[in-house]
């Protein structure tokens, strides 16, 4: 019973962790709208690709190894920092450019898959927290005493959140309605995905803990 409470803690907060605004969740949303469902769903399987990592790692005791370097974690930051900084670049000269509907032709739909998805993926490798909170849940799952399906029910349950939360954002946004609604504000919308990688760059790129 005790064990149970503990679980729907865990997955309560790694929901509330994966559906709160953050880069990630900016950029599904804003490549649902301007891309449509299928390069959505490629961007959000890459986060979660990146986040089913750190959670292997985490149950393979890695990362409570590398949590414990705090220059590992620090050059992490900065890497993480440094790439959501150049997607705040790429979004911010993207506000800049005249409304122009070519820009909404569909391209080649294979290599912008592949590009989506390891940009996903690098976006979510690259956040320090989710190793930190990986490193938290697991400190559940592997202390002494934890029933023997305490470690698959907790990457399992997680699993699923992390697919419905991102997954749902990917089908939400690429909507007819959403992307119609997209064309009249992209300008804004670009400025505001530029506004958000750049702060969360600068904070990972700054922060000293």
């Amino acid at each position: 019973m005790a064990f149970s409470h503990e679980l729907i803690l865990i997955y309560t907060t790694y929901f509330v962790a994966t559906a709160s605004p953050g880069p990630s969740n900016m950029a599904i949303m804003g490549t649902a709208m301007k891309k449509g469902r299928g390069a959505a769903l490629a961007l959000a399987g890459g986060v979660i690709g990146g986040s089913m990592l750190w959670a292997m790692l985490a149950a393979c005791g890695v990362l409570t190894v590398l949590a414990t370097f705090a220059q590992l974690l620090i050059v992490l930051k900065i890497c993480g920092g440094l790439y959501l900084l150049w997607l705040a670049f790429k979004a911010g000269k993207s506000a800049l450019r005249r409304p122009d509907e070519a820009q909404f032709a569909p391209g080649d739909e294979k290599v912008a898959y592949g590009r989506l998805f390891r940009q996903g993926i690098l976006m979510h490798i690259g956040n320090p927290k989710a190793i930190l909170t990986w490193v938290a849940i697991m400190s559940v799952a592997l202390k002494p005493g934890a029933a023997a399906a305490a470690l698959p029910m907790i990457l399992c349950g997680c699993a699923a959140i992390c697919v419905m939360v991102f997954c749902g954002y990917a089908l939400l946004f690429s909507t007819a309605v959403m992307g119609a609604f997209y064309r009249r504000i992209r300008r804004g919308l670009d400025a505001l995905l530029a506004c958000c990688f750049a702060i969360a760059g600068l904070k990972l790129v700054l922060s000293r803990s």
